[in-house]
Protein backbone atom coordinates (compact mmCIF):
# COMPACT_ATOMS: atom_id res chain seq x y z
CA UNK A 1 0.00 0.00 0.00
CA UNK A 2 2.38 2.59 0.88
CA UNK A 3 4.42 1.39 -2.63
CA UNK A 4 1.26 2.51 -4.53
CA UNK A 5 0.33 5.12 -2.41
CA UNK A 6 4.27 6.87 -2.99
CA UNK A 7 3.55 5.73 -7.28
CA UNK A 8 -0.11 8.12 -7.02
CA UNK A 9 1.21 10.74 -5.39
CA UNK A 10 4.55 11.02 -7.99
CA UNK A 11 1.81 11.04 -10.73
CA UNK A 12 -0.48 13.55 -9.12
CA UNK A 13 2.10 15.83 -8.05
CA UNK A 14 5.74 15.48 -9.60
CA UNK A 15 4.79 15.08 -12.46
CA UNK A 16 2.94 18.08 -13.23
CA UNK A 17 5.99 20.07 -11.96
CA UNK A 18 8.53 18.53 -14.25
CA UNK A 19 5.93 18.93 -17.20
CA UNK A 20 6.12 23.05 -16.06
CA UNK A 21 9.82 23.18 -15.44
CA UNK A 22 10.58 21.76 -18.70
CA UNK A 23 7.93 23.80 -20.87
CA UNK A 24 9.35 26.83 -18.64
CA UNK A 25 13.16 25.95 -19.56
CA UNK A 26 11.84 25.61 -23.80
CA UNK A 27 10.51 28.76 -23.18
CA UNK A 28 13.57 30.52 -22.26
CA UNK A 29 15.42 29.62 -25.80
CA UNK A 30 12.14 28.92 -27.84
CA UNK A 31 9.28 30.92 -29.32
CA UNK A 32 6.04 29.91 -27.52
CA UNK A 33 4.60 28.04 -30.68
CA UNK A 34 7.67 25.45 -30.87
CA UNK A 35 7.48 25.03 -27.50
CA UNK A 36 3.84 23.54 -27.38
CA UNK A 37 5.64 21.59 -30.61
CA UNK A 38 8.36 20.54 -28.35
CA UNK A 39 6.24 19.73 -25.49
CA UNK A 40 3.82 17.36 -28.00
CA UNK A 41 6.36 15.54 -28.94
CA UNK A 42 7.39 14.69 -25.81
CA UNK A 43 4.38 13.79 -24.40
CA UNK A 44 4.07 11.18 -27.25
CA UNK A 45 7.36 9.91 -26.95
CA UNK A 46 6.14 9.49 -23.56
CA UNK A 47 2.85 7.53 -24.38
CA UNK A 48 4.48 5.13 -27.15
CA UNK A 49 7.10 4.70 -24.53
CA UNK A 50 4.03 3.41 -21.77
CA UNK A 51 2.55 1.72 -24.68
CA UNK A 52 5.13 0.04 -25.53
CA UNK A 53 6.11 -1.17 -21.95
CA UNK A 54 2.37 -2.35 -21.72
CA UNK A 55 2.31 -4.13 -24.98
CA UNK A 56 5.92 -5.98 -23.18
CA UNK A 57 4.55 -6.98 -20.37
CA UNK A 58 1.01 -8.62 -22.21
CA UNK A 59 3.25 -10.96 -24.77
CA UNK A 60 5.31 -12.00 -21.38
CA UNK A 61 2.50 -12.98 -19.51
CA UNK A 62 0.09 -14.10 -22.13
CA UNK A 63 3.38 -16.80 -23.13
CA UNK A 64 3.62 -18.11 -19.47
CA UNK A 65 0.00 -18.23 -18.59
CA UNK A 66 -0.49 -20.30 -21.69
CA UNK A 67 2.75 -22.06 -21.00
CA UNK A 68 1.24 -22.61 -17.37
CA UNK A 69 -2.16 -24.07 -18.80
CA UNK A 70 -0.31 -26.40 -21.42
CA UNK A 71 2.09 -27.70 -18.77
CA UNK A 72 5.37 -25.85 -20.62
CA UNK A 73 7.88 -23.84 -19.20
CA UNK A 74 7.37 -21.11 -21.33
CA UNK A 75 10.08 -17.96 -21.68
CA UNK A 76 12.58 -18.12 -18.53
CA UNK A 77 16.00 -17.61 -19.73
CA UNK A 78 16.77 -14.07 -20.22
CA UNK A 79 16.35 -12.24 -17.15
CA UNK A 80 15.18 -13.58 -13.92
CA UNK A 81 12.32 -15.68 -14.78
CA UNK A 82 12.34 -14.59 -18.19
CA UNK A 83 11.23 -10.75 -17.68
CA UNK A 84 13.19 -9.93 -19.65
CA UNK A 85 12.61 -11.96 -22.96
CA UNK A 86 9.89 -8.93 -24.58
CA UNK A 87 13.70 -6.77 -24.49
CA UNK A 88 14.95 -9.47 -26.32
CA UNK A 89 12.03 -9.71 -28.68
CA UNK A 90 12.10 -5.94 -29.36
CA UNK A 91 16.06 -5.95 -30.08
CA UNK A 92 15.90 -9.00 -32.18
CA UNK A 93 13.14 -7.29 -34.27
CA UNK A 94 14.69 -4.25 -34.94
CA UNK A 95 17.92 -6.16 -36.02
CA UNK A 96 16.08 -7.57 -38.57
CA UNK A 97 16.47 -6.79 -42.16
CA UNK A 98 13.18 -5.02 -43.69
CA UNK A 99 12.23 -6.24 -46.77
CA UNK A 100 9.98 -5.21 -49.41
CA UNK A 101 9.05 -7.61 -51.94
CA UNK A 102 9.99 -6.64 -55.68
CA UNK A 103 6.03 -6.24 -57.12
CA UNK A 104 4.73 -4.91 -54.10
CA UNK A 105 2.99 -1.43 -53.92
CA UNK A 106 5.56 0.24 -52.16
CA UNK A 107 3.48 3.30 -51.01
CA UNK A 108 0.83 0.90 -50.02
CA UNK A 109 2.48 -1.45 -48.35
CA UNK A 110 4.49 1.50 -46.17
CA UNK A 111 1.62 3.07 -44.95
CA UNK A 112 -0.25 0.30 -44.11
CA UNK A 113 1.38 -0.31 -40.88
CA UNK A 114 0.80 3.52 -40.00
CA UNK A 115 -2.42 3.05 -40.65
CA UNK A 116 -2.97 0.28 -38.45
CA UNK A 117 -0.88 2.12 -35.66
CA UNK A 118 -2.24 5.36 -34.81
CA UNK A 119 -5.89 4.34 -34.60
CA UNK A 120 -4.65 2.09 -31.89
CA UNK A 121 -2.84 5.11 -30.27
CA UNK A 122 -5.89 7.35 -30.84
CA UNK A 123 -8.17 5.28 -29.14
CA UNK A 124 -6.42 5.74 -25.52
CA UNK A 125 -7.90 9.40 -25.43
CA UNK A 126 -11.16 8.45 -24.60
CA UNK A 127 -10.26 5.64 -21.95
CA UNK A 128 -10.10 6.82 -18.44
CA UNK A 129 -7.53 5.38 -16.20
CA UNK A 130 -9.50 7.33 -13.00
CA UNK A 131 -11.71 10.73 -12.25
CA UNK A 132 -8.75 13.12 -14.00
CA UNK A 133 -7.06 10.79 -15.70
CA UNK A 134 -8.66 11.23 -19.43
CA UNK A 135 -6.72 12.82 -22.21
CA UNK A 136 -10.23 14.08 -23.45
CA UNK A 137 -13.77 13.50 -22.13
CA UNK A 138 -15.63 13.88 -24.69
CA UNK A 139 -19.40 13.90 -24.70
CA UNK A 140 -19.21 11.33 -27.66
CA UNK A 141 -16.01 9.32 -26.07
CA UNK A 142 -17.78 5.57 -26.97
CA UNK A 143 -18.73 6.51 -30.32
CA UNK A 144 -15.22 7.97 -30.73
CA UNK A 145 -14.13 4.64 -29.93
CA UNK A 146 -15.97 2.59 -32.01
CA UNK A 147 -15.46 4.74 -35.13
CA UNK A 148 -11.14 4.62 -34.37
CA UNK A 149 -11.14 1.60 -33.98
CA UNK A 150 -12.90 0.59 -37.34
CA UNK A 151 -10.33 2.25 -39.25
CA UNK A 152 -7.99 -0.29 -38.37
CA UNK A 153 -9.62 -2.78 -41.26
CA UNK A 154 -8.41 -0.34 -43.91
CA UNK A 155 -4.84 -0.73 -42.59
CA UNK A 156 -5.42 -4.53 -43.32
CA UNK A 157 -6.54 -4.29 -46.35
CA UNK A 158 -3.67 -1.96 -47.42
CA UNK A 159 -1.33 -4.68 -46.17
CA UNK A 160 -3.09 -7.42 -47.81
CA UNK A 161 -3.12 -5.39 -50.86
CA UNK A 162 0.29 -3.85 -51.05
CA UNK A 163 1.51 -7.41 -50.23
CA UNK A 164 1.26 -8.54 -53.81
CA UNK A 165 0.76 -11.60 -52.14
CA UNK A 166 -2.52 -14.07 -52.46
CA UNK A 167 -1.96 -15.55 -49.25
CA UNK A 168 -2.01 -11.97 -47.99
CA UNK A 169 -4.45 -10.70 -49.69
CA UNK A 170 -6.55 -13.53 -49.08
CA UNK A 171 -6.10 -12.92 -44.96
CA UNK A 172 -6.77 -9.17 -45.53
CA UNK A 173 -10.29 -10.17 -47.18
CA UNK A 174 -10.95 -12.17 -44.55
CA UNK A 175 -10.12 -9.63 -42.19
CA UNK A 176 -12.34 -7.07 -43.95
CA UNK A 177 -15.65 -9.34 -43.96
CA UNK A 178 -14.66 -10.37 -40.06
CA UNK A 179 -14.12 -7.06 -38.72
CA UNK A 180 -17.69 -5.27 -40.46
CA UNK A 181 -19.71 -8.67 -39.44
CA UNK A 182 -18.69 -8.29 -35.72
CA UNK A 183 -18.62 -4.38 -35.44
CA UNK A 184 -22.78 -4.57 -35.79
CA UNK A 185 -23.57 -6.99 -32.52
CA UNK A 186 -20.42 -4.93 -31.29
CA UNK A 187 -22.21 -1.10 -31.63
CA UNK A 188 -25.25 -2.79 -30.57
CA UNK A 189 -24.31 -4.21 -27.40
CA UNK A 190 -22.95 -0.33 -25.91
CA UNK A 191 -26.35 0.96 -26.96
CA UNK A 192 -27.78 -1.00 -24.17
CA UNK A 193 -24.69 0.65 -21.77
CA UNK A 194 -25.47 4.32 -23.08
CA UNK A 195 -28.92 4.11 -22.36
CA UNK A 196 -28.62 3.20 -18.87
CA UNK A 197 -25.86 5.77 -17.73
CA UNK A 198 -27.77 8.45 -19.98
CA UNK A 199 -24.39 9.55 -21.67
CA UNK A 200 -21.70 8.72 -24.12
CA UNK A 201 -18.93 9.84 -22.17
CA UNK A 202 -16.75 7.14 -20.63
CA UNK A 203 -15.96 9.13 -17.33
CA UNK A 204 -20.29 9.75 -17.12
CA UNK A 205 -20.22 5.29 -17.84
CA UNK A 206 -18.37 4.82 -15.02
CA UNK A 207 -19.52 7.51 -12.45
CA UNK A 208 -23.02 6.27 -13.54
CA UNK A 209 -21.94 2.84 -11.96
CA UNK A 210 -21.08 4.34 -8.15
CA UNK A 211 -23.66 1.94 -6.31
CA UNK A 212 -24.30 -0.80 -9.26
CA UNK A 213 -22.17 -1.93 -11.89
CA UNK A 214 -23.10 -2.31 -15.27
CA UNK A 215 -22.11 -6.06 -15.43
CA UNK A 216 -25.23 -6.90 -13.27
CA UNK A 217 -27.56 -5.51 -15.29
CA UNK A 218 -26.05 -6.08 -18.51
CA UNK A 219 -24.88 -9.57 -18.76
CA UNK A 220 -25.60 -10.23 -22.19
CA UNK A 221 -24.54 -7.03 -23.52
CA UNK A 222 -21.28 -7.86 -22.10
CA UNK A 223 -20.81 -11.63 -23.67
CA UNK A 224 -21.96 -9.60 -26.82
CA UNK A 225 -19.58 -7.18 -26.68
CA UNK A 226 -16.53 -8.98 -25.59
CA UNK A 227 -17.23 -12.07 -27.94
CA UNK A 228 -17.59 -9.82 -30.78
CA UNK A 229 -14.45 -7.50 -29.67
CA UNK A 230 -12.48 -10.99 -29.77
CA UNK A 231 -13.24 -11.33 -33.21
CA UNK A 232 -12.47 -7.98 -34.21
CA UNK A 233 -8.89 -8.37 -32.47
CA UNK A 234 -7.97 -11.61 -34.57
CA UNK A 235 -7.98 -13.77 -31.30
CA UNK A 236 -7.98 -17.22 -30.83
CA UNK A 237 -10.30 -18.84 -31.58
CA UNK A 238 -11.57 -16.40 -34.06
CA UNK A 239 -8.51 -15.78 -35.59
CA UNK A 240 -9.08 -16.74 -38.95
CA UNK A 241 -7.54 -13.78 -40.66
CA UNK A 242 -3.95 -15.39 -39.58
CA UNK A 243 -4.52 -19.14 -40.03
CA UNK A 244 -1.26 -20.49 -40.29
CA UNK A 245 -2.42 -23.72 -41.33
CA UNK A 246 -4.16 -22.36 -44.47
CA UNK A 247 -2.73 -18.86 -45.34
CA UNK A 248 0.44 -18.67 -44.13
CA UNK A 249 0.09 -16.12 -41.27
CA UNK A 250 -2.39 -13.67 -43.66
CA UNK A 251 -1.92 -9.95 -44.56
CA UNK A 252 1.06 -9.55 -42.95
CA UNK A 253 3.10 -12.25 -44.22
CA UNK A 254 5.21 -10.19 -46.48
CA UNK A 255 6.32 -7.71 -43.48
CA UNK A 256 9.62 -8.27 -41.49
CA UNK A 257 11.48 -6.29 -39.00
CA UNK A 258 10.15 -3.32 -37.63
CA UNK A 259 7.33 -3.00 -39.58
CA UNK A 260 5.66 -6.34 -38.23
CA UNK A 261 6.36 -5.19 -34.42
CA UNK A 262 4.51 -2.38 -35.45
CA UNK A 263 1.73 -4.51 -37.01
CA UNK A 264 2.07 -7.18 -33.15
CA UNK A 265 2.30 -3.94 -31.19
CA UNK A 266 -1.29 -2.66 -32.95
CA UNK A 267 -2.66 -6.08 -32.79
CA UNK A 268 -2.09 -5.99 -28.55
CA UNK A 269 -2.95 -1.65 -27.98
CA UNK A 270 -6.13 -2.56 -29.28
CA UNK A 271 -6.85 -5.85 -27.04
CA UNK A 272 -5.57 -3.72 -23.83
CA UNK A 273 -7.72 -0.72 -25.38
CA UNK A 274 -10.97 -3.56 -25.80
CA UNK A 275 -10.11 -4.44 -21.90
CA UNK A 276 -9.76 -1.28 -20.96
CA UNK A 277 -13.04 -0.28 -22.62
CA UNK A 278 -14.91 -3.40 -20.98
CA UNK A 279 -13.70 -2.42 -17.59
CA UNK A 280 -14.87 1.24 -17.83
CA UNK A 281 -18.70 0.19 -19.46
CA UNK A 282 -19.32 -3.04 -17.44
CA UNK A 283 -16.88 -3.15 -14.62
CA UNK A 284 -16.74 0.30 -12.83
CA UNK A 285 -14.21 1.53 -14.28
CA UNK A 286 -11.67 3.25 -11.82
CA UNK A 287 -14.13 1.98 -9.07
CA UNK A 288 -13.26 0.44 -6.03
CA UNK A 289 -15.43 -2.78 -5.61
CA UNK A 290 -15.55 -1.96 -1.83
CA UNK A 291 -16.10 1.27 -2.71
CA UNK A 292 -19.18 0.37 -4.72
CA UNK A 293 -20.25 -1.81 -1.84
CA UNK A 294 -20.28 0.80 0.37
CA UNK A 295 -22.45 3.08 -1.68
CA UNK A 296 -25.07 0.32 -2.05
CA UNK A 297 -25.63 0.04 1.22
CA UNK A 298 -24.57 3.90 2.14
CA UNK A 299 -21.42 3.62 3.96
CA UNK A 300 -17.77 6.15 3.13
CA UNK A 301 -15.84 2.67 2.70
CA UNK A 302 -12.27 3.10 1.84
CA UNK A 303 -11.10 2.27 -1.82
CA UNK A 304 -8.11 0.19 -0.69
CA UNK A 305 -5.95 0.86 -4.03
CA UNK A 306 -5.67 3.93 -5.73
CA UNK A 307 -8.14 4.64 -8.66
CA UNK A 308 -5.94 3.63 -11.38
CA UNK A 309 -4.26 0.56 -9.72
CA UNK A 310 -8.10 -0.57 -9.47
CA UNK A 311 -8.08 0.38 -13.40
CA UNK A 312 -5.17 -1.56 -13.95
CA UNK A 313 -6.18 -4.59 -12.19
CA UNK A 314 -9.48 -5.16 -13.74
CA UNK A 315 -8.52 -4.30 -17.68
CA UNK A 316 -5.48 -7.08 -16.92
CA UNK A 317 -8.23 -9.54 -15.70
CA UNK A 318 -10.35 -9.17 -18.71
CA UNK A 319 -7.57 -9.44 -20.72
CA UNK A 320 -6.59 -12.68 -18.75
CA UNK A 321 -9.96 -14.40 -20.90
CA UNK A 322 -8.55 -13.97 -24.09
CA UNK A 323 -5.21 -15.93 -23.14
CA UNK A 324 -7.52 -18.35 -20.96
CA UNK A 325 -9.74 -18.57 -24.44
CA UNK A 326 -6.36 -18.89 -26.67
CA UNK A 327 -4.95 -21.82 -24.58
CA UNK A 328 -8.07 -23.97 -24.54
CA UNK A 329 -10.00 -23.34 -27.86
CA UNK A 330 -9.08 -24.47 -31.42
CA UNK A 331 -10.14 -22.20 -34.48
CA UNK A 332 -13.48 -22.05 -35.87
CA UNK A 333 -14.35 -22.37 -39.24
CA UNK A 334 -15.27 -19.68 -41.21
CA UNK A 335 -18.60 -20.49 -41.98
CA UNK A 336 -19.40 -20.56 -38.12
CA UNK A 337 -16.75 -17.61 -37.34
CA UNK A 338 -19.79 -15.34 -39.51
CA UNK A 339 -22.74 -17.24 -38.02
CA UNK A 340 -21.74 -16.29 -34.90
CA UNK A 341 -21.82 -12.89 -35.39
CA UNK A 342 -25.22 -13.22 -37.86
CA UNK A 343 -26.97 -15.67 -36.35
CA UNK A 344 -26.15 -15.73 -32.71
CA UNK A 345 -24.33 -11.95 -31.60
CA UNK A 346 -26.76 -9.97 -33.50
CA UNK A 347 -29.91 -10.94 -32.29
CA UNK A 348 -28.73 -11.29 -28.72
CA UNK A 349 -27.44 -8.01 -28.79
CA UNK A 350 -31.24 -6.80 -30.64
CA UNK A 351 -33.53 -8.61 -27.64
CA UNK A 352 -30.72 -7.37 -25.08
CA UNK A 353 -31.42 -3.78 -26.19
CA UNK A 354 -35.04 -4.35 -26.52
CA UNK A 355 -35.14 -5.65 -23.00
CA UNK A 356 -33.04 -2.61 -21.54
CA UNK A 357 -35.46 -0.35 -23.48
CA UNK A 358 -38.69 -1.69 -22.03
CA UNK A 359 -37.00 -2.06 -18.57
CA UNK A 360 -35.94 1.84 -18.51
CA UNK A 361 -39.43 2.42 -19.81
CA UNK A 362 -41.18 0.40 -17.02
CA UNK A 363 -38.30 2.26 -14.73
CA UNK A 364 -39.70 5.43 -15.12
CA UNK A 365 -43.40 4.56 -15.08
CA UNK A 366 -42.72 3.92 -11.76
CA UNK A 367 -40.57 6.00 -10.29
CA UNK A 368 -42.92 9.05 -11.55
Amino acid sequence: MDALNAVSNFISNVLPILRDLLAGLLNNFLPGWLTEIVMSIVSISVFLAFATIVVMSLTLVERRVIAFMQNRLGPNRVGPQGVLQPVADVIKLFAKEDIIPANADPWVYRLATTVMVIPALLIYAVIPWSQNMVIANLSIGILYFVAISSVSVVGLLMAGWGSNNKFALLGAMRAAAQVISYEIPLVFSIIGVAMLAGSLSTVDIVNAQRVLWFIVLQPVAFFVFFTAATAELNRTPFDLMEAESEIVAGYHVEYSGVRFALFFLAEYLNGFAVAALATTMFFGGWLSPVETIGNWFGWNLPPLLPPYAWFFLKTYLLFFILYWLRGTLPRVRIDQLMGLAWKVLLPLALANLALTSIGLYLYRVITT
